[in-house]
């Protein structure tokens, strides 16, 4: 989700600086509008570092009376145009009355009467001003528009006085956006079923075959899925990671194991997303007890595991099928030949040998291969991001399908 966070002046605009991390770990692209007044509290660079966007600090490119071009008059248009929320935090007395009365004579004023997205208001300031009838009756009007106010907490202000002013806490702030974000669910009614992590296979009763896989690339799909309204059945390999709040979770081991549990709920799936690193191989034979060591080779004979997607897509129905594929050499040309082999529908790509796209990493850097042509390159996005793109790519790639003939796709 493309969120637009206010920043205004005030002491606490220091900690929106924390909360443009925690947002983007949730998965969302951050764009932070500051007014001038924030300017004086914390710098435009170090939004621009943390958000790796554009900081608007001016309704014109230059705001000291030099030339300004078409383009950076209507930028606040076309911000708004691309806003799925507007965040404020904080947000003073001062930003209130302006949204309020309708008032717009700076880039954050202006975007807010420019904007349809829903609006989520975190004010943090002194306690007389927090109190006084005018700045209440700003935010009753406010919140007969729709807006979601984020009560201040309560404690020792900067100005020396003790009440309510304070900026809420991040949890309140985020729980507040996740249940605005959960009001646009364009997921819902829908079954997605994940797989994620790796596979290990036992080799003897103390030591498997496994690769490098930590499980976060599907881990984060599904967090996503569910934020966005669907149903999901996440089938994972032995991983650390926690279960995402509202997901239904399998634990599997083995690939045998995992394609048994995909088989067994596949029909109750309306998408399907295959991000485990399933492992190619296992040995041909497990040992009853520990192999001891020797001053002789070993000779380990390995056969090839079950390939699940292909197993399960040729059958997939009306079904969209995503497969995810880890490469370090030619990802272009190996992604395609996946793409038409598996019958998959969406091919999700990267060379995992590439900094920031590897293993247990919090980042990742793909292409998604789509079955009607589309390539869709991405840049360094948090796996929460690239989670996000990969499934508004799954609801474009569906409508697309839906409105060509069934032979367009193939291997049903």
């Amino acid at each position: 989700m493309r969120i637009t966070l206010g920043v205004t002046g005030g002491v606490a605009a220091y900690k929106s600086a924390e909360l443009v991390r925690r947002l983007q770990d949730e998965g969302h692209t951050v764009q932070v509008v500051m007014t001038r007044a924030a300017r004086e509290f914390i710098t435009p660079l170090t939004f621009a570092a943390l958000s790796g966007q554009k900081v608007i600090t001016d309704l014109f490119a230059n705001s000291d009376g030099g030339d300004a071009n078409l383009e950076s008059a209507i930028e606040h248009i076309a911000v708004a145009q691309r806003t799925d929320l507007l965040l404020v935090a904080p947000a003073t007395a001062d930003i209130l009355g302006k949204f309020a009365r309708g008032l717009a004579d700076d880039f954050l004023s202006t975007l807010y009467l420019a904007s349809t997205a829903p609006v989520v208001l975190a004010p943090a300031m002194n306690v007389n001003m927090w109190q006084h009838a005018a700045t209440q009756e700003n935010l009753a009007t406010l919140r007969k528009r729709g807006a979601r106010i984020v009560e201040p907490g309560e404690g020792y202000l900067a100005c020396g006085m003790t009440g309510p002013g304070r900026l809420a806490a991040q949890e309140e702030i985020l729980k507040a956006v996740r249940e605005v974000v959960q009001a646009q669910l364009d997921l819902r009614g829908e079954t997605m079923l994940v797989t994620a992590g790796p596979t290990c296979e036992d080799l003897d009763p103390v030591r498997f075959l496994s690769n490098r896989s930590s499980g976060k690339m599907g881990y984060a799909v599904a967090e996503a899925a569910a934020r966005r309204g669907a149903k999901v059945i996440l089938i994972s390999g032995p991983t650390a990671l926690e279960t995402p709040e509202g997901i239904e979770r399998v634990d599997v081991r083995t690939a045998g194991e995992m394609l048994r549990a995909v088989e067994s709920r596949f029909a109750a799936a309306s998408i399907a997303v295959f991000a485990a690193a399933v492992a190619d191989y296992r040995p041909a034979e497990a040992a009853s007890a520990k192999i001891k060591r020797t001053k002789e080779p070993l000779t380990i004979r390995l056969e090839p595991n079950p390939d699940i997607l292909l197993a399960v897509a040729k059958n997939k129905g009306e079904r969209v099928v995503v497969g995810f594929a880890a490469e370090t050499d030619h990802v272009v040309e190996n992604a395609r030949k996946k793409l038409a082999q598996k019958n998959a529908d969406m091919m999700v790509a990267n060379d995992v040998s590439a900094e920031g796209a590897g293993f247990d990493v919090d980042t990742n850097i793909v292409t998604i291969f789509s079955r009607d042509g589309r390539d869709l390159p991405l840049p360094r996005l948090t796996k929460g991001e690239v989670a996000h793109r990969i499934l508004d790519e799954v609801l474009r790639l569906r409508g697309v399908l839906r409105s060509k003939p069934a032979s367009y796709r193939g291997g049903d």
